[in-house]
C-alpha cells in the first residue's frame, strides 16, 4: 500500500465513493453529509495507520476548551456543503465573514444558509451530534 497515492486518489471521489472506500477499509462510514469532511477524515485515518496517530497530549490541545472562535485563529476557514453549494466562512477577530458580511455567530450564518434555526457549530461539523 502507498498511503500518499491512496490519499491522492480520494480527491477524485464523490461522497458515495468515499463512503464505499471507508466501508471497505474500516466498516460503517460516518454519517457526515459533506464529501470534503469524509475525505479529510478518511485521509487522516489512512495517514495515521501509515505514519502513526497523534498522541493524547496533542489531541487534547487540538480539541481545546472553548467554542469555535477559541479553536480557530483569525484567517481560518470553515466550509460546509449544503444542497450542492459549498459555503465558506472566514474566522476574523470577534466574529466571522460570510458572503461579504461580518457575522457574530456561526448560528446566524447557518440560519442565513438554510432558512431555519441551527446550532452553528453543529451545522459546520464542529460539534458532535448529541447522544440519543
Amino acid at each position: 500500500m502507498n498511503p500518499e497515492a491512496d490519499v491522492m486518489a480520494l480527491e477524485a471521489m464523490d461522497l458515495h465513493q468515499l463512503r464505499t472506500e471507508w466501508r471497505r477499509r474500516y466498516g460503517p462510514p460516518p454519517t457526515l453529509r459533506s464529501a470534503d469532511l469524509v475525505r479529510y477524515a478518511l485521509a487522516w485515518r489512512i495517514q495515521s495507520e501509515a505514519f502513526g496517530a497523534i498522541g493524547p497530549a496533542l489531541r487534547k490541545r487540538l480539541r481545546g476548551a472553548g467554542g469555535p472562535i477559541d479553536r480557530f485563529d483569525p484567517g481560518a476557514r470553515i466550509t460546509r456543503e449544503w444542497q450542492g453549494i459549498r459555503h465558506e466562512v472566514e474566522v476574523v477577530d470577534n466574529g466571522f465573514l460570510y458572503a461579504g458580511q461580518r457575522w457574530n455567530s456561526l448560528s446566524e450564518i447557518a440560519r442565513q444558509i438554510t432558512g431555519s434555526r441551527w446550532n452553528g457549530p453543529r451545522f459546520f461539523g464542529l460539534r458532535k451530534e448529541p447522544a440519543g
